[in-house]
């Protein structure tokens, strides 16, 4: 795919273009946002949303950095922000909720290992400016230099996250395997990202 050639088109409005793009890197977003956010239905919102900027913002792009780290970029405010909104909600506990209501939980994750519960689960619980370096490092496979364009932040900076966030988690996982625990999701937020 020569994404330049893409852009191009995109820029002048070919629907075409946004649809091959799209197709390129539907998934690969859904899962890099369904890490951050931990929410797959939010995450399929959120790729949306990315998309749709992408199309409406395509004059803004310019080819500095690789059209990916544009289209992460986005994702990854898009997450950010969403992750700032859930902070700002009022949380109901399930004791609260009436015995009449069922609550139940996708498949998949009944499915999932203890080992990618855990993981899930000491991923969630990791504050946003760890966990969107270590996600997109581990699991999207970008180089520190590109993560630091995409969020902002000096590549210093997101080597310092990467390691803080791996050690965060690899203490977690320790955690659960020694105790056998389950996570709660106490992510301590200190207002900068």
């Amino acid at each position: 795919m020569d994404e330049q050639r893409l852009v191009s088109r995109l820029q002048t409005g070919d629907e075409s273009a946004l649809a091959e793009i799209v197709r390129h890197y539907k998934d690969r977003i859904v899962n890099f946002i369904y890490q951050v956010t931990g929410d797959y239905q939010k995450a399929v919102d959120l790729s949306q949303e990315t998309f749709i900027r992408v199309y409406f913002k395509a004059d803004k792009y310019k080819p500095i950095a690789p059209f990916s780290s544009w289209v992460y970029t986005i994702a990854s405010n898009l997450a950010k922000t969403e992750l700032k909104k859930r902070r700002r909600v009022s949380l109901v506990s399930l004791d609260d909720v009436l015995p009449s209501v069922e609550i139940s939980t996708p498949s998949r994750e009944s499915s999932d290992s203890g080992l990618a519960k855990n993981l899930r689960q000491a991923l969630d619980a990791l504050n946003p400016r760890y966990r969107i370096p270590v996600v997109l490092k581990d699991m999207e496979g970008y180089s520190q230099e590109e993560i630091a364009r995409m969020i902002g932040r000096p590549v210093g900076t997101v080597k310092a996250r990467i390691s803080r966030g791996r050690l965060m988690l690899k203490k977690q996982l320790e955690k659960a395997t020694k105790a056998d625990i389950v996570y709660k999701k106490q992510e301590i937020f200190d207002g900068r990202y």
